[in-house]
């Protein structure tokens, strides 16, 4: 009687036992690729961007989702740091504060060289791999970011931006949120204008990975149909398993199998059981059902930490991922596909955007309105020393602000 009592809950601790040390194995070859990471807006709300400040430090950064040790003891061996500014700032400083932010993320690169390296390739995430850092990209997330302008979203490829997120929970001029879906914001585009397309293909030509996260399934299916290359949702999650309108439905994950694409993963508990409160397990059933409507191919991790408010219990920051991939292991997810959902499927994905970029074409182009950005000098940024004008210390900001002067003197 006894044996019994103590028997089975030790086979059961074995068992787990195992699994998660199959699951380090597994991630000391080939780590985590995570699509989106919301530290960058962290550190602007906490410390002004300041990342000399003592309290930034992220070796012991406290009370975030994120910090070195947790990304080590996670296996985060890539990650889309994302580039955020919130939809209040569509049509007013949103291109300022993106740059800002992008700025941040080059910043994390220089403080903490022996962690991080910053990369805008898929060679170089495999180089990061080999040097044992944490491959650091840029994802933009909100088309209104870009001010409706191709000028703005190849000045953001330059400085680094690989994913650019079509909307965030606001309309563009020229793409539906999924907002659209629940009836709170009224469809514009009806999926994509012809300025929409037209950034899709100039995305392509560029190599710019097409993120469909917050997009409404007209946008989803509209950019689906016309990109030349697999796009990726960067943080979302299966609607059928939880019917919250940020997820990706079963006839979209049907066209995400036919174009090669992916759907990393979103943790927030909202998006994973629809209710505030989530566990690990409930995760799982995600990366299951993507699994089998998608196929092993079409799955990733796009955590949303530093971005969202709950988290469910077993995965509460990014030191967890070493239990989630244990839990995959339990259910039978073999080697192979437990490496694509880590890294291998976006490697695959990044090559294809790579692939059909074109650089050798000509850009696409865009009347720009010099009534209206003669004014908009005048009014914002003055002629005499630009008063009101508040910079970051970021190189990258004061290499734009600096352009945009000269035009203002033309």
């Amino acid at each position: 009687m006894w044996a019994r009592w103590w028997f089975w809950p030790l086979l059961a601790v074995c068992a787990a036992d195992q699994f998660r040390d199959a699951a380090v194995r597994i991630m000391q070859g080939t780590p985590v690729v995570d699509g989106h990471n919301d530290l960058p807006w962290q550190l602007l709300k906490l410390f002004n961007n300041q990342l000399q400040d003592p309290m930034a430090n992220l070796t012991s950064l406290s009370h975030t989702h994120t910090n070195i040790p947790k990304l080590r003891a996670g296996f985060v061996g890539a990650q889309f740091w994302s580039a955020y500014t919130p939809c209040d700032t569509q049509n007013k400083d949103a291109v300022k504060r993106t740059l800002e932010q992008i700025d941040v993320v080059h910043r994390m690169c220089q403080l903490y060289p022996e962690t991080f390296l910053c990369v805008t390739d898929s060679t170089g995430i495999q180089q990061a791999f080999r040097e044992g850092k944490v491959a650091s990209l840029v994802g933009v997330e909100g088309g209104h970011s870009i001010d409706s302008s191709l000028g703005v979203l190849r000045a953001l490829y330059h400085l680094g931006m690989r994913y650019l997120t079509l909307t965030h929970s606001c309309n563009t001029p020229w793409a539906d949120n999924w907002l659209v879906d629940t009836g709170e914001d009224k469809a514009q585009s009806h999926g994509l204008s012809p300025f929409g397309q037209s950034v899709v293909k100039e995305m392509n030509r560029l190599g710019v990975i097409i993120d469909l996260a917050h997009v409404s399934v007209a946008t989803m299916k509209a950019a689906l149909s016309l990109s030349k290359a697999p796009v990726v949702f960067s943080h979302s999650s299966a609607y059928s398993v939880c019917p919250h309108r940020r997820n990706v439905p079963d006839d979209v994950l049907e066209l995400v199998k036919q174009t090669g694409s992916l759907v990393m993963v979103n943790f927030y508990n909202d998006y994973v059981s629809c209710r505030a409160k989530a566990n690990l397990s409930q995760v799982a059933d995600h990366l299951d059902h993507i699994k089998k409507v998608a196929g092993a191919g079409a799955v990733g991790f796009g955590g949303d930490y530093d971005g969202v408010s709950r988290l469910p219990s077993g995965l509460e920051d990014v030191s967890k991922y070493p239990d989630l991939i244990a839990e995959l292991l339990r259910r039978r997810w073999t080697e192979a596909e437990v490496k694509g959902a880590l890294a291998d499927n976006l490697l695959r994905v990044f090559q294809a955007v790579e692939q059909a970029s074109n650089h050798m074409q000509a850009p696409g182009e865009e009347p720009i309105p010099l009534g209206q950005l003669e004014a908009s000098c005048r009014t914002s940024y003055g002629y005499a020393g630009a008063p009101g004008l508040h910079l970051q210390p970021g190189a990258l900001l004061a290499a734009l602000v600096g352009l945009l002067f000269s035009l203002c003197l033309l």
